[in-house]
């Protein structure tokens, strides 16, 4: 007897990290439907109504405009991978429970995957996404309970945040920053940390949070401190903090080199 078709997938953004994702998909069974960012998003959705996820691989800029063209019916279908991402990114569209991963590869174009420490996921979808990562042997993990997928989230963006925005000023790898520009990798890391909490309303354990930082540096010390995003990065932090009025001295200070 033959074995059913695996569940096929949806994919919004087919860039290096959700080409990876894409190839993991297929490699465990899972057709995968791209719909391209030129396409109406409800349209291309309508005729497709029995995809079982939808997996958004756009980049933070354009998070919004696309959770914009979502029907609601495909908000628990929804998996989320982006870099700076926090529970309001998704609740103010009216999505409650989505899959939502924090990602720890890198994928250059022309390069292989370079995986950092092991991706953790939560949500309904965790499972297919999980064992579409393992299949590539990108590590990666289910997590079950939301407070630490939150905690995992704002590790990821203290990592991201403090080695970007340091690295504006230090250049480099995680690991020089870390050895030769400690003070001001703690500095950033620290006002990062005020502004993750003024965002999730809650206090959070600094020193865990450092903790999972200084593993993603352990993951890769020589991975790059400053992305080409990294000017960006500065900029919707200095807005997000102005907006919650959260005094970020560090962060402040490097204001010159955002746009």
């Amino acid at each position: 007897m033959t074995q059913p078709f695996a569940t096929e997938w949806g994919l919004i953004g087919t860039g290096e990290i959700g080409g990876v994702l894409a190839h993991g998909l297929l490699k465990t069974g899972h057709p995968v439907f791209p719909i391209g960012r030129d396409v109406n998003i409800q349209a291309a959705l309508s005729a497709r109504p029995f995809l079982d996820g939808l997996l958004v691989a756009v980049g933070e800029k354009d998070l919004d405009s696309v959770l914009e063209q979502i029907p609601g019916a495909w908000y628990d279908r929804l998996v989320l991978i982006q870099n700076e991402l926090l529970p309001d990114d998704w609740r103010k569209h009216g999505i409650e429970t989505p899959t939502v991963a924090s990602i720890w590869f890198e994928k250059k174009p022309g390069k292989p995957v370079k995986p950092l420490i092991s991706s953790p996921v939560y949500g309904p979808r965790a499972d297919a996404l999980v064992a579409a990562m393992r299949s590539l042997d990108i590590p990666a993990h289910r997590v079950t309970d939301s407070d630490a997928m939150l905690e995992e989230l704002v590790i990821k963006n203290v990592y991201i945040l403090t080695t970007n925005i340091a690295g504006l000023e230090t250049g480099g790898d995680v690991e020089d920053l870390w050895t030769n520009h400690q003070q001001l990798a703690r500095d950033i890391a620290a006002d990062v940390i005020a502004l993750q909490e003024a965002k999730v309303g809650k206090s959070l354990d600094h020193q865990r949070l450092i903790d999972g930082m200084l593993k993603g540096f352990d993951g890769d010390p020589q991975h790059q401190c400053m992305g080409r995003s990294a000017p960006q990065r500065l900029a919707r932090a200095l807005d997000n903090g102005d907006a919650l009025g959260v005094n970020m001295p560090a962060i402040r200070a490097m204001e010159g080199h955002a746009y």
